[in-house]
């Protein structure tokens, strides 16, 4: 299968650009539900939910539906004029968060709803600078760019004034070798001190990801959360959450943030909004929104409030209910791990297994005494993977280790995730 793939994907390359890296040798013809196929027909179970956005399986049949009947209404329409699914979304969601998220705007991807969420933190508080946590990704676009603290920086020149950097509160090694695996947010009250010591005054947001996923998987736990948010209180900082990952349903509640007592200021939404859609959300206050306005705020793309897309989003909250799907991922995710804590008593490889709901990271190392990351292994477990039938993602970044992203659909059995699991356990043994 792969060889004569990898022959069409070369050929390929001679009118596409290459911009992740190398393309898989897989061409992938057909999805549904838990699975992809090849142009032969053969299954390849995936563990990526794609680009981590088919949240509800690959061509549910509600979206699918919409496909279908897309012709019949309003695809696209001039920026400022409203339709049905735009208005049914924005009360659907409204209706799903605490009152003091209550005013949205949709666009197309996370790095849009990041930059207008930074647009107006901007504007309403006078500041212009953001705090990002280490390994983080907030998107391609030039702002967020800035505050996207993962391996995408080097090579593209100066990033935007005010950009500062706190270390994230990475458990398993410890950012300034402090904590013995559990951590105890030094890193944050350190990170915050040294914040304020590069800053020249003039704050205004801390954008971070309740689970910083392409740094493999570092979940913020509750404590720090509230600390984080008693830090930029403090400061007059305001608080996004970047959610394009973690939201509907994937942590085991519609959205992430429910997870603590804490609210941000303003809450983005991408990737699973739209389940495989390109639909994204960013939601904020009356009173940001009210200031704003006064201000002159504008953020206008080709695309805002398109109807087509938008249709989607109402869809998804009906499918994550009518299925109970953030329970399901719970309940999932808590076997899926439990699963894989079994195989790393297996394997020494596996220096640590961390996430929560189905948001599972796997990281992969040497030996577990020095957690010396096996870059090497890793592509090669991913690769023998692929070649057994299961889709993998890994992660690779300096001081962050080798980590496989495991993030299948909410709508996986059971029996998808034993098979996924002897795939894994099948590979490790045959490259080890």
């Amino acid at each position: 299968m792969q060889e004569s793939n990898s022959q069409e994907v070369k050929e390929a390359q001679e009118t596409l650009i290459r911009y992740c890296g190398e393309f898989s040798p897989l061409i992938v013809e057909k999805a549904f539900g838990s699975y992809i196929y090849d142009k032969k027909g053969n299954p390849i179970l995936d563990f990526t939910s794609g680009q981590m956005c088919s949240v509800f399986g690959h061509n549910h049949p509600r979206f699918v539906e919409i496909l279908a009947n897309a012709g019949k209404e309003a695809i696209h329409l001039l920026s400022s004029i409203l339709s049905p699914p735009v208005i049914d979304l924005s009360r659907r969601l409204s209706s799903e968060l605490p009152e003091s998220l209550s005013k949205c705007m949709f666009l197309n991807t996370g790095s849009e709803s990041n930059e207008a969420a930074i647009r107006m933190a901007k504007l309403v508080t006078g500041g212009f600078e953001i705090i990002g946590l280490s390994g983080s990704w907030h998107g391609m676009t030039a702002g967020v760019q800035s505050y996207t603290y993962s391996k995408t920086r080097k090579g593209y020149g100066p990033a935007m004034s005010g950009s500062l950097m706190i270390p994230a509160p990475y458990e398993y090694r410890c950012p300034i070798a402090h904590c013995k695996g559990t951590c105890d947010n030094t890193c944050l009250e350190v990170g915050m001190q040294m914040a304020d010591q590069q800053s020249v005054g003039e704050y205004a947001a801390l954008i971070a990801e309740p689970l910083l996923s392409a740094a493999g998987m570092i979940e913020l736990k509750p404590s720090y959360v509230m600390r984080l948010k008693e830090l930029c209180d403090e400061r007059g900082l305001l608080l996004i959450f970047d959610e394009a990952q973690t939201a509907l349903g994937r942590l085991g509640k519609t959205f992430a943030f429910e997870n603590y007592d804490v609210a941000p200021d303003f809450l983005t939404l991408s990737k699973t909004l739209g389940g495989g859609m390109p639909l994204a959300a960013m939601v904020t206050s009356k009173e940001i929104e009210e200031e704003c306005h006064e201000k002159g705020f504008a953020y206008i793309t080709s695309h805002v409030s398109d109807p087509f897309c938008a249709s989607f989003g109402v869809v998804a909250f009906e499918i994550l209910h009518e299925q109970e799907l953030a329970k399901a991922a719970m309940e999932r995710g808590a076997y899926l791990k439990e699963q894989l804590l079994k195989i790393q008593e297996e394997h020494e490889c596996i220096g640590d297994v961390r996430g929560k709901g189905l948001l599972i990271g796997v990281e992969i190392v040497k030996d577990r005494e020095t957690k010396v990351p096996d870059d090497k292994l890793g592509q090669q477990i991913c690769s023998r993977c692929l070649e057994l039938g299961l889709n993998m993602n890994i992660v690779r970044m300096k001081g962050y280790g080798s980590v496989f992203r495991i993030a299948p659909p909410l709508t996986i059995s059971k029996d998808e995730i034993d098979i996924g699991i002897s795939i894994i356990n099948e590979a490790i043994r045959d490259c080890s």
